[in-house]
């Protein structure tokens, strides 16, 4: 659109809002005109085409807080006057306008030569003059000027949703499908490793553009159900192994679960608390960023039924045990 549009055209009649209208209100209002009118919803008519054009025009320039103040003072200088080239006997409107700031009339017959060189001059202040009033030496016309074509189509939204895998599937990884509140059915890739409330950016299956730009994303947040047996530790997963009271004191072998593995064994030494980690490296967690360990957390398990004969057995036991206070350290620290 050339310079001197700008004095004809009333992009706040075309798109039915007041000059003061606020941001949010003009987007409101664009969005409503341009799926009204939008080609996909109107095939083979010209006019409802031509008047999508139109509406672009007019939201490309008033939708950009710069264009749209440009726009605004142009308007009100020009007041209505046109600008043309200028002839001969023919008065151009940028004279009728800014012939005072130039000298008077000197814009036709200071110029010299010909009715194009006449036109040379007024293009060259105009926008000279523009430029000055606006901050920078902005041609319009120019890939910097005031007006840049219909501006690109608006992206569509993005949609927020939510889904709930298994404890195996975060940690392993799966491909799953959702379907989305219209019905459509999506494959979604759950990557390995992802924790509970993680979210997942499914690019381009959000809303779709009114006006045929890029449609929005679907923002995925991921719940994980809890495993009967094993715990997320970052990339570790952490497993509680009871033992026996005899095994954690004169040690043992045992085995440990895998996930979705055979169980594999592991050495308990002799005198091992409760609560003691034993480590099996490159069992837990498998990304493309690393390899977590299985981490294997000794809970001594006491027995809670005693035949008269292991009652007795203990009893001699203790009696034999070293004269030590398993809590006086405890004790003595509390102290300080």
């Amino acid at each position: 659109m050339a310079s001197q549009d700008w004095f004809d055209k009333d992009f706040y009649k075309v798109l039915g809002v007041s000059k003061d209208v606020s941001a949010a209100d003009l987007k409101k209002q664009y969005r409503k005109l341009a799926r009204q009118y939008h080609p996909d919803s109107n095939p083979g008519d010209a006019a409802a085409e031509a008047k999508f054009k139109e509406i672009s025009e007019a939201n490309s320039v008033l939708a950009d807080p710069e264009q749209r103040k440009e726009y605004d003072q142009i308007r009100a200088m020009g007041s209505g006057a046109r600008f043309t080239a200028g002839g001969q006997g023919q008065s151009g409107g940028f004279e009728d306008v800014f012939g005072g700031m130039f000298g008077g009339g000197a814009g036709r017959g200071s110029a010299g030569g010909s009715a194009g060189s006449n036109y040379s001059y007024q293009q060259a202040g105009y926008d000279d003059l523009l430029g000055g009033m606006f901050g920078g030496n902005r041609g319009f016309g120019q890939p910097s000027g005031g007006f840049r074509g219909f501006g690109g189509p608006t992206r569509g939204r993005d949609v927020t949703a939510r889904t709930t895998v298994d404890f195996v599937t975060a940690t392993k990884g799966d491909t799953i499908k959702l379907q989305t509140a219209e019905g459509t059915t999506i494959t979604v890739k759950i990557p390995a490793g992802v924790s509970d409330g993680q979210k997942i950016k499914l690019r381009g299956k959000g809303e779709q553009s009114v006006d045929g730009g890029e449609a929005g994303d679907i923002v995925l947040t991921v719940s994980v159900r809890k495993h009967p047996v094993f715990e997320r530790d970052g990339l570790n997963l952490r497993v509680n192994v009871p033992v026996t009271f005899v095994e954690a004191t004169l040690g043992a072998t045992i085995e440990v679960p895998t996930l979705g593995g055979d169980p594999v064994k592991l050495r308990v030494g002799p005198g091992t608390p409760s609560g003691r980690v034993l480590r099996v490296k490159g069992r837990g967690v498998e990304t493309p960023k690393g390899t977590g360990d299985l981490l294997a957390v000794v809970q001594v398990a006491v027995p809670s039924h005693l035949s008269d004969e292991a009652r007795e057995a203990l009893v001699a036991f203790h009696a034999l045990e070293p004269n030590e206070n398993p809590r006086a350290e405890l004790l003595a620290k509390a102290q300080e």
